[in-house]
């Protein structure tokens, strides 16, 4: 698809002028915009764009759906009409970040903290629900599996050994 210099500059237009953009990349299909303020965005210009197919709002980055290839053309253009500096995705990232109010900023952090070792805590205790069901009395018969079956109590204990060790390490995993 051709890209037309009128067609940018009535994006430019539409998000408030370059006066109002902070920060500008781009992934594959979109162009992803960190606005001063994102009230001054007209919406139903950016719809009738001919260039836009969808426009959304999400971590305080306003994203503007191209579709892939044409992005990087209308991206040039768009940095050649505003004068903005190109920006990583990390930078436009960051400064998005100082748009939250201090609870969503924390809520972010705690999340960026978090959801890296989640698969750690989730597999820890899916292997100590094992470990109990393996050693818990009453569950198979009057005795625990590991008193009735001797032979499963090393395979227990290694279980309980990598359970605990995710919890053990949490500290280390966090930090």
């Amino acid at each position: 698809m051709a890209v037309k210099r009128e067609d940018v500059k009535a994006i430019v237009s539409a998000i408030g002028g370059k006066e109002n953009l902070e920060a500008a990349t781009h992934c594959v299909t979109r162009l992803r915009l960190v606005l001063k303020d994102e009230s001054k965005v007209d919406k139903d210009a950016l719809s009738n764009n001919a260039l836009v197919k969808g426009q959304f709002k999400a971590d305080h980055q306003y994203q503007i759906v191209i579709g892939p290839g044409t992005v990087d053309e209308v991206y040039k253009q768009f940095i050649d009409e505003t004068g903005a500096q190109e920006a990583s995705k990390d930078e436009a990232k960051q400064a998005a970040a100082k748009k939250g109010n201090p609870v969503q900023r924390l809520i972010k952090l705690l999340g960026d903290i978090f959801i890296p070792i989640l698969p750690a805590i989730v597999t820890a205790g899916l292997l100590m629900g094992i470990n109990n069901l393996l050693t818990m009395k009453g569950l198979f018969g009057p005795k625990a599996l590991i008193e009735m079956y001797p032979q499963i109590a090393d395979i227990s204990n290694i279980i309980n050994v990598i359970a605990s060790t995710a919890f053990i390490f949490l500290p280390a995993l966090i930090g």
